[in-house]
């Protein structure tokens, strides 16, 4: 419990900034679009909780193309130093750059390294042809939505301008395919060596880099496992 000395000589506080996103109050489409920036930070959680859950390499890697990702934007923020627009219009903030935005880097990095991933990566293994092209148009369609949205959202919030969020698309777009080919040419003929080292065995680390399709792939044989593992249990009770 604070004391009243502490209290009667409040320190300076400072907010997280890494997800703190301001609006213009009683703004309702600055609201929605201030959820949708916080996308990228969502996108991380889930490829922590993947790489946890999953250990799979091709996972770890893309994660790493994100990773190398950020490490470039702020380079180029350091190179370029152009401020964002309306300064001072926000209290907090990572960096007072904004060439190129880290946002829209970031989600066109993801964009286009899934895209190539979903047409190059992920091959037909079933009959279900139309349903499979299918959920990808779909599925892509979503994607190029959600980053439509949050390089909108950052231009609109004013953290940046729009040249600062085309060059950071821009910037994404190229890494996320020159990370592509790298993971596919140079890393994936790497993996199965990888996965064979002692410390990749013990922290359960896989390869499935050979499966054209993983989530049919876990879906049969878990399927195919579940139904065996039934009818074992039904041998025992009669």
């Amino acid at each position: 419990m604070a004391s009243e000395e502490q209290c009667s000589v409040p320190p300076r506080w400072r907010s997280v900034s890494l997800t703190h996103v301001e609006y213009a109050a009683d703004d309702l489409t600055g609201q929605v679009l201030a959820c949708t920036s916080l996308l990228p930070v969502a996108i991380l959680v889930g490829f922590v909780t993947l790489i946890v859950f999953k250990r799979e390499l091709h996972t770890i890697s893309f994660f790493g193309g994100l990773v190398l990702n950020e490490v470039v934007n702020w380079l180029l923020k350091c190179i370029f130093r152009e401020p964002r627009p309306c300064e001072g219009a926000h209290a907090t903030l990572n960096t007072e750059y904004g060439m190129p935005s880290s946002h829209a880097q970031f989600i066109w990095f993801f964009v286009v390294y899934f895209f190539l991933f979903l047409y190059l990566r992920m091959h037909q293994t079933n009959n279900a042809r139309c349903v499979e092209l299918l959920w990808r148009h779909v599925l892509s369609i979503f994607l190029l939505s959600v980053a439509l949205s949050v390089s909108y959202s950052r231009v609109y919030l004013l953290y940046h301008s729009w040249s600062q969020v085309i060059y950071g698309g821009v910037a994404g777009s190229i890494i996320g395919v020159v990370w592509f080919f790298i993971t596919q040419e140079v890393l994936t003929p790497l993996f199965p060596k990888i996965a064979a080292w002692p410390v990749s065995e013990f922290f359960l680390v896989r390869d499935t880099s050979l499966i054209p399709n993983i989530l049919w792939f876990e879906y049969t044989v878990t399927r195919a496992e579940a139904r065996n593992r039934q009818r074992k249990l039904g041998t025992k009770l009669q």
